[in-house]
């Protein structure tokens, strides 16, 4: 069930307007002089709600009025509205019914911090990495023509999105069908055009309305027959768009370019939208907001209000907590390891797909500027800048969460493993991630991974062998894969140095009976609290490739029941590499995998999505004791 806050705001008093509209069939009853004051309602009932739950605030923000024009002016669900990434998708949530549920965001059985089909009907496409959008949208359009149903067809992405390869994929591919559909390029960076006032906006109203496009495409027909004369008429258009826009790369794509219009200006919006709705074929509106619009905190710290826990509404520090368990974060861990280890090795490079401070590189970045290199949200091209890297020498670190290491799997494969390259791979958030939910989880990496041959992955346990794991995967001459969970370690000291660790080399942490537990990773601080209460032998294996055969091999030869921990997926996980080990050794042992089940989870606490796993010390201990008793074994 979710868990409830009878102090979450709900509307009613507090939000007169916001509490009338429901469903967007409500809004659209609305007179147009009032959207002003429901952005400032649900502007305010925005922050109210995220303050108490967490969440992506700073992109929700900025969209509020561009959230209320397109529900306004299109017919949601009947037209559909797809949203890139979907942090920004927290507007279109309260106005499509589940403004009660926004007590619940992030939680076990609550909702979704992204849009989700199984969530909503207006909730067109699932989504929670970036750049689908556009192709997603192509699909619904391509369908849509035909199925003979007339609907129209929006995406919405922001413009760090738009870098990503695929979305410009789709662009060509939607421009050179003459796809019937609509892109809206949330530019909220100021990254593609200056700011811009009144007279774009009235360009924009101007370019989008009836009597440009009738003259634009009449002429086109009637020109047919001079082609001199239309290609002048055409450069002509291109060039006086072009002197006050930066059109002319979406129009080369086959998109007709309406913008850049100001994304907080709800007249302009709505008359541009309902011009562009008469229009057909391929068509991108550029507009421009502001991260954390309306929301001073948020406004002057757009990063740290990207994504956020609970915080003072009043100030926008976070609320109080209490002290939590554990270590330091192993992103710090990282980040201290990459600053350390440059200063001794002017070859380190650090790479990021966008993700500077989420992976623990603000430092590095200041430290070392000349050799950091943000490449945006383009995760096969960070893998094959270090692949190019590596072939001159250089030694790069690429700093990547476990679920958008996925988008680059060919890269990993293809660029850098077939040819042995001297890459890094830090990979952040493997495992489960709590309130980020299914879409962020990095529950396979073990499973992709280490079916590559040549690659070296391993799984550090604590603070300290994260480091020293770093720097054996550093030092390796060839490609190389550390991974670590999200959050604290479990506590454990970290020496200053840089001494690496060996290569497949494990540990035996507790010598017991009848039963082994080799824990892979974060697992073990739990394994071994399981393990002191079955009186059960636990291994810290440290890697999964190359494994420790020899610990292996031993354990399995005084032990019952051997049992591999790890959080990854089971199938083809770090059991299922144990299971070959002794498959192959014509060896027969009873065995027992835990870890990911074979299902995607949804968001939660970390700590109830690992005891719903059993991957908590007591639902380990339990496993071990079902699987003891159904073989009449004692431990």
């Amino acid at each position: 069930m979710p868990h409830a806050n009878p102090s979450h705001p709900q509307g009613g008093g507090r939000y007169p307007l916001l509490a009338t509209v429901d469903f967007p069939t409500d809004l659209r009853r609305l007179p147009e002089d009032k959207l002003p004051a429901l952005a400032a309602e649900l502007r305010a009932f925005l922050v109210d709600s995220v303050s108490r739950t967490g969440g992506h605030l700073a992109a929700s923000l900025g969209v509020v009025e561009l959230t209320i024009a397109l529900h306004y002016v299109f017919e949601t669900p009947a037209d559909r509205l797809i949203w890139d990434v979907g942090h920004q998708a927290y507007p279109h949530k309260i106005l499509t019914g589940r403004r009660e549920r926004m007590a619940s965001l992030r939680q076990g059985g609550g909702l979704s911090g992204f849009p989700k089909r199984a969530e909503s009907v207006y909730d067109t496409f699932g989504v929670g990495h970036s750049s689908t959008s556009i192709g997603a949208a192509m699909g619904m359009a391509v369908a849509a023509r035909l199925k003979g149903e007339p609907r129209h067809v929006v995406a919405v992405i922001g413009d760090g999105a738009l870098g990503a390869g695929m979305a410009f994929e789709a662009l060509n591919h939607a421009g050179a069908t003459d796809t019937d559909m609509m892109v809206i390029l949330n530019d909220n960076e100021m990254s593609i055009s200056p700011p811009v006032g009144a007279i774009s906006n009235h360009l924009a109203r101007l370019l989008s309305g009836k009597l440009y496009t009738s003259v634009r495409e009449g002429g086109k027909t009637a020109l047919k027959g001079l082609p001199s004369l239309r290609e002048l008429v055409g450069r002509w258009e291109e060039h006086m768009k072009g002197m006050v826009m930066p059109s002319t790369l979406f129009e080369e794509l086959g998109f007709n370019y309406i913008g850049p219009i100001d994304g907080h200006d709800l007249g302009s919006l709505v008359a541009t939208l309902r011009n562009m709705k008469t229009m057909t074929g391929p068509r991108l509106l550029h507009v421009v907001t502001r991260k954390g619009r309306g929301y001073e905190p948020a406004e002057e710290k757009p990063v740290a209000f990207h994504g956020v826990s609970p915080f003072d509404r009043a100030t926008g520090a976070p609320a109080g907590k209490a002290g939590t368990a554990g270590g330091r974060a192993y992103t710090q861990v990282f980040g201290d390891w990459l600053c350390d280890a440059a200063a001794g090795d002017e070859r380190l490079v650090g790479i990021t797909p966008a993700m500077c401070e989420g992976s623990g590189l603000t430092r590095f970045s200041q430290m070392y500027p000349g050799r950091y290199f943000d490449v945006g949200i383009a995760e096969q091209h960070a893998l094959t800048l270090a692949a190019g890297l590596a072939c001159e020498g250089f030694k790069p670190v690429v700093a990547i969460y476990s679920t958008f290491l996925q988008r680059a799997y060919d890269q990993l494969i293809h660029d850098i493993c077939l040819q042995g390259l001297d890459v890094t791979l830090a990979v952040d958030r493997a495992g489960l991630v709590g309130q980020d939910g299914a879409t962020h989880a990095g529950s396979f990496d073990l499973s992709y991974g280490r079916c590559l041959p040549g690659l070296v992955i391993a799984a550090p346990a604590d603070e300290d062998e994260c480091r020293r794991l770093l720097q054996t995967a550093y030092e390796h001459p060839g490609p190389a894969l550390v991974r670590y969970p999200r959050g604290t370690g479990p506590g454990a000291p970290i020496a200053p140095g840089l001494e690496p660790l060996p290569i497949g080399q494990g540990e035996l942490r507790r010598d017991g009976r009848a039963v082994a537990i080799l824990a892979f990773g974060s697992r073990l601080a739990p394994a071994l609290v399981a393990g002191e209460a079955l009186d059960a032998s636990v291994a810290n294996m440290r890697f999964v490739k190359p494994l420790d055969e020899a610990l292996i091999l031993d354990l399995a030869a005084r032990h019952q029941l051997l049992v591999t921990v790890e959080e990854n997926a089971v199938a083809g996980g770090a059991g299922s590499a144990v299971a070959e080990l002794l498959a192959s050794r014509g060896l027969a042992p009873r065995l027992l995998h835990l870890g990911l089940p074979d299902r995607y989870l949804e968001q939660d606490s970390h700590e109830a999505q690992l005891a719903a796993c059993g991957l908590d010390a007591a639902g380990i201990e339990r496993s071990v004791r079902e699987a003891l008793g159904r073989s009449g074994t004692d431990a």
